[in-house]
């Protein structure tokens, strides 16, 4: 390729160079670490997602922002590279890494600007190389911020998605389910119980829902609120709430703190609770030598 126009500054001999050189870059870049993890059945596929990346980078370039993550060609950069970095964030990779193998992106492009230059020694390829070099910089920066953002997100599905698994709803005895609750009730714990009950309540069509805190260690006054707010609302959905494990030390506790549970029924085990919900439906509970038994 002749020398560039030494009226252009550096930016725009970038931005043009990925213009003309835009097959060869994608090519090279689609046996990168980065892209061949990711598109591990097609290399076409590779090739035209470094094309979008490469598109962007000059559109970059012309804007004359190479250092700000914030230029609008970054968007595509975002877009494209974002679903790569929550797939090797999927996979195991961490930003770090992953921002590494941004990084190896880097010399396949350098050794392709060189080459534009009869004088590779020459101020404008040095240039030129620099502004490529800073570019491909804050690329790395863009693809660390995206990968982060792509941790979190996957972070907090997996917090919701344990949290639901903490929170199983159970199905009695017809009409009649329970939430064993275990660990410590927090806010977000306590949203996740009330909409699964109130789900479990209409799909159920149950009359009766116990709350069993048997595997909660303490419960102080925000425990207690979240309870009785739980309690209203399955009222509302036309259930009777029944709060059972109410162990002595959890008693005394309610107590000490003047918090007012004499609206909500509560029983000291389970089986209770259970016993008294098919009571209030005209189901006797009677026990023998093998166990409990309903008629």
């Amino acid at each position: 390729m002749p020398e560039q126009d030494a009226a252009e500054s550096a930016p725009q001999v970038v931005s043009s160079f990925l213009e003309r050189r835009r097959e060869q870059v994608a090519q090279r870049w689609a046996d990168a670490l980065l892209f061949r993890s990711v598109f591990t059945l097609s290399r076409d596929e590779a090739v035209e997602a470094c094309k979008a990346v490469v598109d962007a980078l000059s559109e970059v370039a012309v804007s004359g922002r190479l250092e700000d993550i914030d230029a609008p060609g970054f968007g595509t950069v975002r877009e494209q590279l974002g679903r790569m970095a929550a797939t090797r964030a999927r996979a195991g990779s961490t930003p770090s890494q992953i921002a590494d193998e941004v990084a190896g992106l880097r010399v396949p492009a350098m050794d392709l600007l060189r080459d534009e230059f009869t004088d590779p020694t020459s101020a404008q390829a040095q240039e030129s190389v620099l502004a490529l070099t800073v570019l491909l910089g804050t690329l790395r920066l863009v693809v660390m911020e995206t990968a982060l953002d792509a941790n979190s997100e996957l972070i907090e599905r997996q917090r919701q998605q344990l949290l639901e698994v903490a929170t199983p709803v159970i199905k009695l005895w017809e009409s009649t389910v329970a939430v064993p609750l275990i660990g410590t009730l927090d806010s977000a714990r306590s949203q996740v119980v009330m909409e699964s009950l109130l789900e479990a309540i209409v799909d159920q069509r149950a009359r009766y829902a116990i709350l069993d805190i048997t595997g909660v260690p303490t419960v102080d006054s925000l425990v207690a609120q979240h309870l009785m707010k739980t309690v209203a609302a399955a009222r509302l959905m036309g259930a009777e709430c029944i709060v059972s494990g109410i162990r002595p030390a959890i008693a005394q506790t309610i107590v000490q703190l003047g918090i007012d549970l004499g609206s909500v029924v509560t029983r000291a085990s389970l089986a209770d609770a259970l016993a008294y919900a098919l009571g209030r439906q005209g189901i006797e509970m009677t026990r023998s030598d093998t166990g409990a038994s309903a008629r």
